[in-house]
């Protein structure tokens, strides 16, 4: 699978799919940066022709966005959006829906503090 900045929804389709599956069926957004791409939810394929604002900010920018979008499908729902880039060129956007309303974001953040990775001395049966 090779993905371009014109690569159509039905191509990128399959990958979003994936990632889709990978974290417990959140919803996917996927575009690349000359086409419209896709919207996931609940295993489903709901969208071929999908933008969001979001999206839009980081095919721009190029930068991750950690953001609750105010307009669009998504309004008031926190999304993390990361560009896809080849060769210093932004060819795409992917985002995930964070239903948990943050709280899935929260546990990315904790599970990745090496402070709570701590080997703990045994203190014994009755200490």
């Amino acid at each position: 699978m090779q993905i371009t900045s014109s690569s159509n929804s039905k191509e990128i389709a399959p990958m979003a799919l994936a990632i889709h599956h990978l974290v417990n069926k959140l919803p996917i957004t996927m575009r690349c940066k000359n086409s419209k791409g896709v919207r996931i939810e609940e295993g489903e394929i709901v969208d071929y022709n999908y933008t969001g604002p979001v999206l839009e900010k980081v095919l721009q920018n190029g930068k991750l966005i950690h953001e609750t979008p105010e307009t669009g499908i998504y309004e008031g729902i926190p999304v993390v959006v990361v560009p896809i880039i080849e060769k210093n060129e932004v060819i795409g956007a992917l985002g995930i829906v964070d239903l948990t309303r943050g709280i899935f974001s929260d546990l990315m953040q904790i599970a990745r503090r090496p402070d709570l990775i701590k080997s703990e001395t045994p203190k014994g049966e009755f200490y």
